[in-house]
């Protein structure tokens, strides 16, 4: 989840068939069931590249043990508008692969349907990956992975963990008057921005983004972006940029982050368990914690995003997709699958326990995680990333942090209202 962008869709179609299945009930209290034994039927998933190779060798054993034909379809770039359309068209699958801040959207267009797990397999799941799949009282998906940001960093140049922005700042600023790095921290901004990055720093400062209801729901209503905590919140990030400190830079993007932490460019690291991977590449001595707050602020929250499975509401065979993804996704060797395919801490606690042994990083991420908050799922959500994100940039240069953010709101509000 580096950032949200658009992008081009590619399919690559994988026909499974076999024989066998069970019976079934609509009682959310017990597991659903695919269909009466030897009434075959076909079974179409859809996920990007790498979660539809991980799924194939499941998806083929499923449909052996079912009596189905089985479709694994990859969709490498903008699921969930592709989702949407296929599904309002008639064309779409039954079971989803996606992130959970796509329920408030994909519930209003009517695209997907509760999923009907046990309270015993609820239990089995980290009970914050639970929640953010759960809205408007029901739970929408099945997750499986988590995913947050934290401090990644190079321990050779900083063997301590900051304690605070304050600290980090000093600290790299000693390190490039020594020229043994050239920038302060690596966290993305890029010319337009990005607000998933600025949120740690943000709800450190006090700002928010929507206020809560008396159920902790996110309140649409209640916009926090231009009040007064929101606007102090930004001084502070104005404050570490090119007009401050100089360790918000907008040249530091999403397409270079990571590449100028690797080359040992600057000591620190804002971004998530996909780094890791070019991190060992380079052969960087690292750690993770978690990301700092400002001093005397509250402590920094990530935002939590949650990879799930969904059962699609149009689906041509709905109860076959409320069997995979209640009976099959919540086991512990397809939940260490889809880990290995792609290193996430794994929301199902018996998988993560297989797991955790061999990769250290991963109670790491959980840890910098503790304070994360869920991604807001709720549609109006969709509205805030860019004027938000634009805002952070302007701020980032130089710009008054009330003119900037009163603007956001105000283009906010019109597309929500």
């Amino acid at each position: 989840m580096r950032i949200r962008t658009a992008g081009v869709v590619t399919a690559l179609t994988l026909a499974l068939a076999a024989t066998g299945c069970s019976g079934g009930s609509d009682d959310p209290a017990t597991p659903t069931s695919a269909a009466p034994a030897g009434a075959g039927g076909k079974l179409v998933i859809w996920g990007d590249d790498k979660r539809a190779a991980a799924l194939k060798p499941f998806a083929d054993r499923f449909g052996q043990e079912n009596g189905v034909t089985v479709e694994v379809q990859a969709i490498s770039k903008d699921q969930q508008t592709t989702f949407v359309t296929a599904s309002q068209q008639g064309s779409g699958p039954d079971v989803m692969v996606g992130a959970h801040d796509w329920i408030g959207n994909l519930v209003q267009n009517g695209t997907i349907d509760p999923v009907q797990l046990t309270a015993a397999q609820q239990q089995g799941l980290a009970p914050n990956a639970v929640k953010a799949v759960t809205f408007n009282g029901q739970v929408y998906g099945v997750p499986y992975a988590t995913e947050n940001l934290a401090l990644i960093r190079n321990t050779e140049l900083a063997p301590e963990a900051p304690a605070t922005m304050e600290d980090l700042v000093a600290q790299a600023k000693k390190l490039r008057a020594g020229k043994k790095a050239s920038e302060l921290l690596c966290l993305q901004v890029g010319q337009n921005g990005d607000a998933y990055h600025a949120y740690p720093l943000f709800s450190s400062a006090g700002g928010y983004l929507f206020g809560t209801a008396a159920n902790g729901d996110y309140d649409k209503n209640d916009l926090g972006i231009a009040k007064p905590e929101s606007i102090a919140a930004f001084q502070k990030i104005r404050a570490l940029g090119e007009k401050g400190d100089g360790a918000l830079k907008r040249s530091i993007t999403v397409e270079n982050s990571i590449a100028t932490f690797t080359a040992g460019k600057c000591a620190y690291l804002v971004s998530g368990p996909w780094a890791v991977t070019d991190v060992k590449k380079a052969k960087i001595a690292y750690d993770i914690s978690p990301v700092p707050g400002f001093a005397g602020a509250k402590p920094a929250q990530p935002f939590l995003g949650v990879q799930s499975f969904y059962v699609a509401a149009k689906g041509k065979n709905k109860a076959l997709a409320q069997e995979f993804v209640t009976n099959y996704v919540t086991t512990p060797e397809l939940a260490v699958a889809l880990y290995q395919a792609e290193p996430r801490p794994p929301v199902l606690t018996a998988a993560y326990d297989q797991v955790k042994g061999a990769d250290p990083d991963l109670a790491k991420f959980v840890e910098a995680g503790r304070n994360a908050v869920p991604l807001p799922a709720i549609p109006e959500m969709a509205s805030v990333w860019d004027p938000f994100s634009k805002a952070e940039s302007a701020v980032v240069g130089g710009a008054d942090p009330k003119t900037a953010l009163t603007a956001a709101a105000k283009t906010i509000s019109g597309q929500i209202n």
